[in-house]
């Protein structure tokens, strides 16, 4: 469970910092240094990365489906590999361990950096364990990759498919939702006709490559419409879901709200259902040419929200990408 933090400003002790330094195991490795690197959106070496990977995944494999989370927190749709809007988002809510942080999925695919940018993330995650969560999107998944962006990145900067492998490994580690104050949930897609309970979502094998259908497909594929019922989602996975699914989960669950992410908002998030789900949308101008704000969610002690927009990184503060191959769009 996230804790809330403590009022001093300094999060963790200096005593304590020396011990995350030495918790990687196999070839040592500064994790705050691997940090510092890693927001330069310069590379750490293959062996770090391989490090990395196995303590994110020890970690990630003692949380449970489900994780319990307290307010305050900030919520955080897909970031699709736009680093430096990544950077962005930490100037506009804050760094991390200062804010808590809740990211809901679609760490890679799309954007130039995606190698950068999940592993910063996951640096922070290792780090700062209980100041960041991280569950599972639909790009979090190896076909995914394979089509979208991120196996080519790795192939292109590191040489090989290792680095791919060592970050899907960790996919695969990651949690399936998170509820704030047993109150909010947040999933990075939306509901199942599977799932009923919560209960449902924590008996779920998670450890594995995202399935073409079933309930774990759909709470990462399924999109909330102005319909009544169920019906078949034109993305070719999951479905899509009317108020009336929403107001019967909420009720059944106890909830107040729903938190997800998955679908491009041009205005970077849209309430939907009298205030029952929101999509929170967080990589601006996406895909550097969909000219879109994003959002970031504020949710105080009291579950008070607030919506931070902003808008891309100004260009001088990115690099020059590499040239990146046309990649299919199965949805914008």
């Amino acid at each position: 469970m996230i804790r809330r933090p403590p009022r001093s400003t300094h999060c963790i002790s200096s005593a304590a910092s020396d011990v995350y330094k030495r918790q990687v195991h196999g070839d040592y490795m500064d994790l705050d240094k691997c940090i510092d690197q890693l927001r330069r959106c310069e590379y750490i070496k293959e062996s770090e990365v391989k490090n990395l990977c196995n303590r994110g995944k020890e970690i990630l494999m003692e949380e449970n489906n489900v994780l319990k989370v307290e307010a305050p927190i900030t919520v955080c749709g897909d970031i699709h590999g736009q680093f430096y809007d990544l950077i962005e988002l930490f100037k506009i809510g804050g760094e991390c361990p200062e804010t808590n942080y809740l990211f809901m999925g679609d760490y890679v695919d799309r954007g130039h950096c995606s190698v950068e940018t999940f592993l910063l993330l996951l640096a922070l995650k290792v780090r700062y364990p209980e100041r960041i969560i991280l569950i599972r999107g639909n790009h979090e998944s190896r076909q995914i990759t394979q089509v979208y962006g991120f196996y080519d990145e790795c192939l292109r900067k590191y040489g090989s498919v290792n680095v791919w492998r060592y970050c899907t490994d960790v996919f695969d580690c990651l949690p399936l939702a998170a509820t704030i104050d047993d109150k909010i949930l947040c999933i990075h897609g939306g509901l199942s006709p599977n799932v009923s309970t919560l209960d449902d979502i924590r008996t779920i094998d998670r450890k594995k490559e995202v399935p073409h259908d079933g309930p774990m497909c759909d709470l990462m594929w399924s999109d909330p419409d102005d319909i009544n019922g169920w019906a078949t989602n034109q993305r070719g996975a999951g479905y899509t879901f009317g108020a009336d699914i929403v107001q019967k989960f909420n009720q059944e669950n106890n909830l107040q709200l729903i938190c997800r992410a998955h679908q491009l908002v041009m205005e970077g998030y849209k309430v939907m259902f009298n205030d029952q789900l929101v999509t929170v949308w967080s990589a601006p101008n996406y895909c550097y040419r969909c000219g879109n704000v994003a959002s970031i969610l504020e949710l105080d002690e009291n579950l008070n929200k607030s919506y931070k927009i902003f808008e891309a990184a100004p260009q001088e503060a990115k690099g020059t990408p590499a040239e990146s191959k046309n990649i299919p769009d199965y949805f914008l």
